[in-house]
């Protein structure tokens, strides 16, 4: 990461953890003007969610904001035309440097794996057919990553009680808010900070089994977070005959 300079913004809580946003050198000034948050859509096929950073004038309120990927390719780039859209090359929703970003047809022929595969081929990606992302550099050599990885733990971690409901709104695609989101209707991230796999059905992640409050979405993750974790995991006291265990 050497040569260049990212900027990494705090979103707040969503879907089990923290969530930052990444922006390029010169575009870091947009702290300044713009209250940055977290936004969970639903996916409207039944594909989970999404975590995008939403952007708006904290004396306008957050109904006059809009995506952050949307705001900044309007910026350098101009307009977006109806019936085109900005994505993220590299799917991850919260990467919005520019040259992460694309243009394409909002409809575009073929189907969103199509499409997906397209662009990890501009990644210089592949596929190896059972859905998983290879390339010729590893992913923790990637620039979000590498990122993530730089910020300290997260001071919110040590309070573990804080229900998610605090924290987040769950919005379908056209942005209306659908409901407050409450403990049993939540889609969680992978908790290791860097990981931006998400549930794409309730509770499909593992729940740790010492203090049964964060998710991951393998083993790999789990083991890597685990000398973070380790410092705050305690073991969940049993419950009562009355209660009934967390959902796994």
């Amino acid at each position: 990461m050497q040569g260049f300079k990212v900027g990494i913004v705090r979103l707040g809580r969503a879907a089990g953890k923290t969530k930052y946003a990444l922006l390029d050198e010169q575009d870091i000034c947009l702290v300044e003007q713009l209250a940055f948050e977290a936004r969970v859509e639903v996916d409207p096929d039944g594909n989970g969610a999404r975590i995008y950073a939403w952007a708006f004038d904290i004396h306008h309120g957050r109904t006059s904001g809009q995506y952050v990927h949307e705001l900044l390719w309007e910026r350098h780039c101009g307009g977006i035309a109806p019936g085109w859209k900005v994505i993220h090359k590299n799917d991850i929703t919260v990467d919005n440097r520019m040259e992460n970003l694309t243009l394409v047809p909002a409809k575009r022929p073929g189907s969103p794996r199509a499409l997906k595969l397209h662009c990890q081929q501009e990644l210089g990606w592949t596929d190896d057919g059972r859905g998983k992302q290879q390339s010729s550099l590893n992913k923790e050599q990637s620039v979000y990553w590498l990122a993530i990885q730089q910020l300290p733990a997260d001071p919110l971690q040590e309070v573990m009680h804080y229900p998610e409901s605090i924290y987040n709104r769950y919005y379908n695609a056209n942005g209306e808010l659908v409901e407050e989101e409450d403990d049993s209707n939540v889609y969680y991230e992978c908790h290791f900070p860097p990981c931006t796999n998400m549930e794409k059905e309730l509770r499909q992640f593992s729940i740790c089994g010492r203090c049964q409050l964060i998710r991951y979405c393998g083993q790999y993750c789990q083991q890597k977070d685990w000398a973070n974790h380790k410092r705050y995991c305690r073991e969940r006291r049993r419950p009562c005959l009355n209660e009934r265990p967390p959902e796994r």
